[in-house]
């Protein structure tokens, strides 16, 4: 229950934390007349983007031969902005609350989008394994995906039923921090590396999509036990 807490605690001061940094910004867009739902948007296509251009490397080693080597700028590139978008998940809520513009549908919105995000953005780098010949790699980022849309169902099927879930450690933050980490070192690993070696850069991505498929699908079931013991 300690440790509980304690990465509650943690979680919750980094979070102020960054509301901080970002707040005078919040302040601009508002003054601008930008709103919740443009931020969720601009958000979810930024994502889409990344998913794009996972896609497309994907697409590239495939047109070139299963042994090419893949154009790991463009892993970075999409690392970049999964990072880059995923802030404004944080921008819309802020916004909407400094500016006075919270509403019900604007809540359902952001879920929504949420939920789109981390279908591009896994979809994106399962085509991208499949384009490498990495079939193997791509099922367990569908293991992944499965997960992390589990992880979000059980959670609104709970607060349906009145039910307060948010157990678990592999949430949509943590979910979002290592996709971003994993393909960034893919994509700089594999324009630092030497070609020749025998090391392939994707494991770094592959390692990533297993932590996610496990805690994510552990997530979902604690979450599914928790309700369990709710509606006793």
């Amino acid at each position: 229950m300690n440790i509980k807490k304690t990465a509650k605690s943690s979680r919750d001061a980094l979070q102020q934390g960054i509301y901080v940094v970002i707040n005078p910004f919040v302040r601009l867009l508002i003054k601008m007349g930008v709103t919740p739902n443009m931020v969720t948007t601009i958000g979810f296509l930024g994502n889409a983007a990344a998913a794009a251009v996972m896609a497309w490397a994907g697409w590239k080693v495939m047109q070139a031969g299963g042994d090419a080597r893949p154009d790991y700028a463009l892993v970075t590139l999409a690392g970049a902005l999964v990072i880059g978008f995923s802030l404004f998940d944080m921008l819309d809520g802020q916004v909407a609350r400094i500016g006075g513009m919270v509403s019900r549908f604007g809540a359902m919105y952001d879920s929504v989008l949420d939920r789109y995000c981390e279908l591009f953005t896994l979809g994106g780098i399962a085509y991208y394994f499949m384009g490498c010949g990495a079939f193997g790699s791509a099922i367990v980022t569908f293991l992944a995906l499965v997960g992390s849309i589990m992880v979000s169902y059980v959670r609104a099927r709970a607060e349906g039923l009145d039910i307060e879930c948010k157990v678990g450690f592999m949430q949509r933050p943590e979910r979002v921090v290592v996709t971003a980490i994993a393909l960034l070192a893919t994509g700089i690993t594999g324009q630092c590396i030497d070609p020749a070696s025998s090391f392939s850069p994707d494991a770094i991505l592959l390692v990533a999509m297993w932590i996610i498929a496990i805690f994510a699908n552990l997530t979902a079931f604690a979450r599914i036990s928790h309700c369990r013991k709710a509606l006793k």
